[in-house]
């Protein structure tokens, strides 16, 4: 999640689909106006006039399109560049409705249908691997067929319809395919990752019996208080899962009479405590496929009043992410037995963490927990009874 590492993987894969969109569209829609509208005539139908037709839009079309690259650039900037594709093709269809309808109305030509454009649009459209852009590029550009066939009466308007459904069935077979190669890399991946973290667990547990069972309780805790925001989607959910059962995947480099002491820790000892997070965060972010784990493992120590360590971060500088993880840290150290104490009461803990609002943890964050609550306790009861 790495807040954003990995959504930044995905805009970057975006934003290159996007650039070869963009480019196509151009190669496409000029060649083919050139061919038609240049070369034909000149070697082919002689008798038919060079260049646009008068009545059109002609290269007032290319001036509203080539427009189009400086707002495209800007939405690309602010990671929006998923929202270019749509604005490219309803500025195409808009441009084709309104070229058609001027061409028709001021000639006494018969209208004729069809843009081998059209068509290369939907086929190339499942590059994006996206349903909904798909269907919006199909609808579209059938719509504009009714449209302008309602609008002058002629139902010649209505035949191109039938290739392009055609056309959009063979695209949306190719665009199955295309999910489907993907939801396989995704799944081998995430079994990958999750045979990963599972052997570092494990590896730690052996070191600290007790960091298997608080790992697996924060990533449980973490998790309700997550969806509980309504933040998340469930492949980032899942990614979070990975990222708080890693949380103090530092501590494998504290000495074991630190770590396993069952008094109090001198200030020396813990200084050596409060180098996991930075040690961990340094760990994850050379594993490959761990890197977006980097936000929860490093910053959940953080505190909301930038009292807290490695960097002192305060407020919302802190990721989303590690303020959720530093909440159900707290509530877990707290609510287990450790070698130097009992666990407190879950009540007791509910109220420390209520305190905290404002100094320790996101205000915001804590009224989120207040309505989890309970659900956390049965965690903690069922923890008990096993």
């Amino acid at each position: 999640m790495g807040e954003n590492l990995k959504r930044a993987a995905l805009n970057s894969e975006e934003q290159r689909t996007v650039k070869l969109f963009i480019t196509l569209f151009y190669i496409i829609s000029i060649s083919y106006d050139t061919f038609y509208y240049y070369i034909l005539p000149k070697f082919v139908y002689p008798d038919r006039k060079i260049g646009f037709p008068e009545q059109s839009l002609g290269l007032w079309m290319y001036a509203v399109e080539f427009a189009l690259i400086p707002f495209a650039v800007y939405l690309v900037k602010i990671n929006r560049s998923h929202l270019v594709k749509y604005i490219y093709i309803l500025t195409f269809v808009m441009i084709n409705i309104i070229n058609e309808l001027l061409i028709y109305f001021q000639s006494d030509e018969i209208y004729q249908a069809g843009n081998i454009v059209e068509l290369f649009i939907i086929l190339f459209s499942p590059i994006f691997v996206n349903k909904r852009f798909f269907l919006v590029v199909l609808t579209s550009i059938i719509s504009k067929y009714l449209i302008v066939g309602l609008i002058i009466g002629d139902t010649r308007s209505f035949f191109p319809i039938i290739l392009l459904l055609f056309f959009g069935v063979f695209a949306y077979i190719l665009l199955n395919r295309f999910q489907g190669y993907v939801k396989a890399v995704e799944q081998s991946y995430s079994k990958q990752i999750e045979g990963i973290v599972s052997g570092i667990i494990t590896s730690l547990e052996l070191k600290d019996p007790y960091t298997r069972g608080h790992s697996q309780r924060v990533a449980n805790y973490s998790l309700i208080l997550a969806e509980k925001t309504g933040r998340f989607t469930k492949e980032e959910l899942q990614s979070f899962n990975y990222a708080c059962l890693l949380h103090d995947i530092g501590k494998v480099n504290i000495p074991d009479t630190i770590l396993m002491k069952p008094g109090r820790l001198t200030d020396e000892e813990f200084e050596i405590i409060k180098t996991h997070p930075t040690v961990g965060g340094k760990a994850v972010k050379a594993m490959d496929g761990l890197e977006w784990c980097v936000d929860v493992v490093r910053f959940h120590h953080e505190r909301w009043d930038g009292s807290g360590y490695p960097d002192g971060l305060r407020g919302e500088a802190i990721p989303y992410t590690a303020r959720i993880a530093a909440i159900a840290d707290a509530f877990d150290a707290m609510t287990t037995s450790r070698s130097y104490r009992s666990a407190l009461p879950s009540q007791t803990a509910y109220e420390r963490i209520v305190e905290g609002s404002g100094t320790q943890f996101d205000p915001q964050l804590v009224e989120v927990f207040k309505s989890v609550y309970l659900q956390w306790v049965k965690i903690v009861k069922s923890d008990e009874v096993n």
